[in-house]
């Protein structure tokens, strides 16, 4: 453990594997800031806590449970020519679950102006902690597996794990914030949702999709939405000329 301290492999690998794991970590915030959105805002900033922290427990077990993640990447049977192990099956069902989840949320949005009239309707603190656990056990799955195959030692993994949940703690609660009171943002990081449910489901068929294609695309997006709040705000303050 100490000759790690003076190894510059492994801070080289643990500084690697710290950014991985904060932009792998993008999926899990934007899923976790647009669920307890729909929260009750008495019990949002608790339903993020256990969201983070059950991230971070499951991440940290399945680095103990090593034999047993790697086990995972087996093929259990064969269907058109490709190879099924659990590890796809988990990325399709958490990718249909995210393309549904997303689909099913923009339309609310879309219909909300109905629904305004009787007033808002905060989901289950239950079912969105449910929610929380399922999705966080893929997107850590995936995490994981990814992060087994640049460190070496588990020391190192476990260390870039926990910088990187300390990231996503101190992020969760603005990035919470912004999307609840921009309603546009909103629908952009249910679109984003949409996105990486396909690209769970591309993974778990044997289709890979570069994550840097992906994480591209959401920060340009995300910039010009940036761009239209901030034009937005300066049209709010900037005072009427008569006419």
């Amino acid at each position: 453990m100490l000759e790690l301290l003076t190894d510059p492999h492994a801070w080289a690998a643990l500084v690697t594997l710290t950014v991985l794991e904060i932009v792998l970590g993008i999926d899990n915030l934007v899923f976790i800031s647009v669920l307890v959105s729909r929260c009750d805002p008495r019990q949002a900033k608790l339903a993020r806590q256990i969201g983070l922290s059950l991230a971070f427990v499951f991440r940290v077990m399945l680095l103990l449970g090593l034999t047993w993640v790697m086990g995972l990447t087996q093929p259990l049977f064969e269907l058109f020519g490709l190879g099924f192990s659990w590890r796809d099956l988990i990325l399709i069902g958490g990718g249909m679950f995210l393309i549904w989840k997303g689909t099913h949320e923009i339309h609310s949005e879309v219909e909300g102006s109905y629904e305004e009239e009787r007033g808002p309707a905060p989901q289950s603190f239950f079912f969105v902690v449910a929610q929380l656990i399922a999705v966080d056990l893929v997107f850590s799955l995936d995490s994981i597996i990814t992060a087994i195959g640049m460190a070496e030692h588990i020391e190192v993994m476990i260390a870039a794990v926990v910088i990187a949940m300390l990231v996503m703690y101190v992020a969760s609660g603005p990035v919470a914030d912004f999307i609840a009171r921009h309603p546009t943002t909103k629908m952009l990081a249910l679109s984003f949702l949409l996105l990486i449910g396909v690209a769970l489901v591309a993974d778990g068929l044997d289709f890979h999709i570069p994550r840097g294609y992906i994480y591209s695309a959401m920060a340009f997006a995300a910039a010009v939405e940036v761009f239209n709040v901030l034009a937005l705000r300066n049209r709010r303050r900037r005072p009427r000329t008569l006419k």
